[in-house]
């Protein structure tokens, strides 16, 4: 039986084009990040957000937060996190490592999505207190950890908290793209106003790279020095970068997304009442008995429990649109 795939995003094959752009960089050019290809992502990126920007080429989705956070956060201070973060609850302490023992200080919020009102709750009652660790920094996840996007407004009443506080705003796009789409294509909108992003490339059709972007291009040295301290200066960067500028090609990057979010979007549609949360980018939660779940991979269907009552569906840019469609009726007949 053929197996149909819907454990991870980061199962998908590579996007051709990535391939192709990999390919054409394979000659001679200067080393780590001195090369032709990497020098064009700042101007790039700057294009695509509509505002001057730094953007550095990481390795992992994991390094880049955490680097976008070290130029934010002190040893002794904190940032501001949902409690279900991915950089809480699968980057095995990295952050941490990374902030040389900063704190990461836990909110609650439906869906794994944060509030300004969430965020005071957390943090007024300790404001000042030199006996507790104070917050340097935020960190939002968009699309969040149950694949809802932070619409604009959301955005704005963020930045505005932080900026009141003096809080750096940090963003983990690793399904960024998948947020942007579901929003209408606007990158800059669905980034708002925040001071360094994780641009997610792997997830969207790329093979291992993603883009630090810092909207302070004054902070660009100063996480370039830490990607080497951390191992993550790679010796041949412009394969990197080529595959970034690859994804960036004729929106590539959104084309992908609204691919992956149109499959998801078609399982959503088996049972709505059976969905935990909207289905705002790539990712189905769905409530689904153990003997439903086993009667789905019996039919060969993929995917990971979500708690003793659930699962979880993630599609991505290479979705077969019969799977997808075959995973909405075999749910629809449970």
């Amino acid at each position: 039986m053929d197996r149909k795939p819907f454990l991870s995003d980061n199962a998908a094959s590579v996007h051709p084009h990535v391939w192709e752009a990999m390919r054409l960089a394979d000659q001679p050019d200067s080393p780590y990040d001195g090369d032709q290809i990497s020098a064009r992502l700042d101007a790039r990126f700057s294009e695509l957000f509509g505002r001057e920007c730094a953007a550095i080429w990481i390795a992992t989705g994991t390094a880049a937060n955490c680097l976008a956070l070290a130029t934010m956060c002190q040893p002794h201070g904190a940032v501001v996190c949902h409690e279900e973060a991915h950089i809480e609850v699968d980057e095995g302490g990295a952050p941490g490592f990374f902030l040389h023992g900063a704190k990461l200080m836990l909110a609650s919020g439906d869906g794994a999505k944060i509030t300004p009102e969430g965020i005071a709750a957390l943090i007024d009652p300790i404001r000042d207190d030199v006996h507790q660790v104070q917050p340097h920094a935020i960190s939002i996840t968009q699309a969040s950890e149950y694949g809802l996007s932070y619409r604009l407004g959301e955005l704005a009443a963020i930045g505005q908290f932080a900026r009141e506080r003096g809080l750096g705003l940090h963003m983990d796009g690793a399904r960024f793209a998948n947020a942007a789409a579901f929003l209408g294509g606007n990158a800059s909108e669905a980034a708002g106003p925040v001071d360094t992003l994780s641009f997610g490339c792997i997830k969207n059709g790329g093979m291992s790279a993603e883009a630090l972007v810092l909207f302070d291009p004054a902070q660009a040295d100063l996480v370039k020095y830490r990607r080497k301290r951390a191992g993550h200066l790679q010796c041949k960067g412009r394969y990197l970068a080529a595959q970034i500028l690859a994804m960036l090609d004729g929106d590539l990057w959104l084309a992908n997304a609204r691919a992956a979010n149109g499959a998801a979007a078609e399982i959503g549609q088996a049972a709505s009442d059976r969905l935990m949360y909207p289905v705002e980018a790539n990712e189905v939660f769905m409530r689904l008995t153990a003997t439903e779940r086993e009667a789905l991979r019996a039919q060969g269907f993929d995917f990971y429990d979500w708690g003793a009552e659930s699962a979880r569906f993630v599609t991505a840019w290479n979705t077969a649109q019969d799977d997808a469609v075959a995973l909405r009726r075999a749910i629809a007949s449970l």
